[in-house]
């Protein structure tokens, strides 16, 4: 870097917040949208390539060895998310979003020619590790390249394609499975080296997808941030575009810091955006718990319940994900134009209520595999919106300076409770004799949705058509006198 990355003694004029909300569209974009948001393709087609199994001949694993798999990799994520989220907000997104996706790539291929569980379930934590970094490092950097008016519609789709990736997962190991095409110990390992492929292709891509100049304007680079700006912006004129004025009072004055001390993170977290800590939790456990519990557990209820073989059940695997797919994708304009707290709000309390009124079918044996998958079809459509709309929400109300932190604070929170989700729900199916304490389970959900929704309604925040700064101003930033203007505990 040149001088400029040397820490500022005096806080720099910048406009380069202003020009990233207000950008126009352009080719530029397309490039972030297909570069960072393949992201969770990666992470869906993860989870359904270990579902479908295959593995555990081979490496001598048990059924239980087989759920300490998933139970690792999902410590993996919380690792990651927690280790990667700092060293985004102090090294930069560029360089974690690169260095999460060779951590993945590492850990999913080398799982692929594990010789026995031991390794096997190493790779798989550290293959877990990158994907968990991958939540705080891509969320961040798509937010802040992304231009205001459609950071919403923007950050549900990619969030949502989570979900194409569990189907192309399904899809590959129904074929690489299959031993009259495969043998045993072939077929998965395979599988396994889908993603990495997938993975090859997607770091090609990001060679070309610059640092945030948000981020570099908070960290002392000033000048190189100034020149990605200008280099987008020429892109945007020769497609024909006009670029926005705007006044001098757009302009923000930010002196370069450092990271936070503990101290200072509980300050902003807990004394500064309380109420909004509250509602990133809130939103990010419930959706978890909610989707850990049902999805892990709805080929036990198809099976126990309506006797299916497990090869039947998979099958309904797939109008379930595609209504999870087109929530975000449907609904995500709405979040740019209806609004965030109504939006959010409405998602929740639908697919909560949705999802009560099966508990009464269900109670009542009124219910066959179809129907009962068109009531998780609907509720999860409403239900996956909301859930991506969780993460573009703690990525937006929290200051520049802690954002990625803040993406990895409840994300890893979310993973820990989502995790009794399937524990709990697995008890209560049974032997699929007594309908009842599934009943109880569905209408818990059915709580713990509206409960999100609540707190959405009371606490949700504005965000839709602002920029990151009018929501949550930088806390490097100051005066013209060069006063700090958010005063941070020492």
């Amino acid at each position: 870097m040149s001088a400029s990355a040397e820490v500022q003694e005096k806080p720099v004029k910048s406009m380069i917040p202003a020009r990233m909300h207000d950008m126009p569209w352009s080719r530029f974009h397309w490039m972030v949208i297909f570069g960072l948001g393949t992201a969770w393709i990666l992470d869906g087609l993860e989870i359904q390539i270990v579902a479908a199994g295959g593995f555990e001949k081979t490496l001598h694993m048990s059924s239980a060895d087989v759920g300490l798999a998933g139970t690792v990799y999902l410590a993996g994520e919380v690792v990651g998310a927690l280790l990667f989220g700092r060293l985004t907000d102090t090294l930069g997104r560029k360089k974690m979003f690169t260095l999460t996706l060779v951590v993945y790539l590492v850990g999913a291929a080398l799982a692929g020619l594990a010789p026995n569980m031991w390794v096997f379930l190493l790779f798989r934590f550290i293959s877990g590790m990158g994907i968990g970094g991958e939540y705080s490092a891509v969320n961040s950097a798509i937010d802040e390249l992304i231009p205001g008016k459609h950071r919403g519609r923007v950050d549900l789709a990619i969030n949502g394609t989570y979900w194409a990736g569990a189907a192309l997962g399904a899809v590959a190991s129904s074929i690489l499975l299959d031993t009259d095409r495969f043998g045993q110990d072939i077929g998965w390992r395979i599988a396994f080296f889908i993603g990495p492929i997938l993975g090859l292709g997607i770091i090609y891509l990001r060679r070309h997808i610059p640092e945030s100049p948000r981020w570099m304007v908070t960290h002392g680079h000033a000048d190189e941030a100034e020149e990605i700006v200008e280099g987008i912006e020429q892109q945007v004129r020769d497609s024909g575009n006009k670029l926005p004025d705007h006044p001098d009072s757009d302009a923000k004055w930010i002196k370069a810091g450092s990271g936070l001390t503990p101290k200072q993170l509980v300050y902003v977290f807990f004394k500064l955006y309380p109420t909004r800590t509250v509602l990133g939790a809130t939103l990010m456990i419930t959706q978890s718990f909610l989707y850990n519990a049902i999805f892990f557990t709805y080929a036990l209820v198809l099976k126990n319940f309506y006797d299916l073989s497990s090869s039947t059940a998979a099958l309904y695997f797939f109008p379930f994900a595609v209504g999870n797919l087109l929530g975000p994708l449907l609904l995500g304009p709405l979040f740019d134009t209806v609004g965030r707290r109504k939006m959010i709000g409405g998602c929740y309390a639908i697919s909560g209520i949705v999802l009560g009124i099966s508990a009464f079918f269900f109670m009542a044996d009124s219910l066959n595999p179809y129907t009962h998958t068109a009531f998780w079809c609907v509720s999860f459509f409403f239900a996956s919106a909301g859930a991506s709309a969780g993460y573009l929400t703690v990525s937006e109300i929290f200051p520049q300076e802690v954002r990625g932190q803040a993406i990895s604070y409840f994300f890893a929170i979310a993973q820990c409770f989502g995790a009794l989700g399937p524990v709990l729900y697995g008890a209560l199916i049974g032997d699929g004799t007594d309908r009842t304490p599934m009943f109880w389970g569905y209408l818990g959900a059915t709580a713990v949705m509206l409960l999100g929704a609540l707190t959405a309604a009371v606490w949700g925040v504005d965000a839709e058509g602002k920029s990151l700064e009018e929501i949550a101003p930088p806390l490097t930033e100051h005066d013209e006198e060069g006063n700090q203007i958010t005063h941070l505990p020492v």
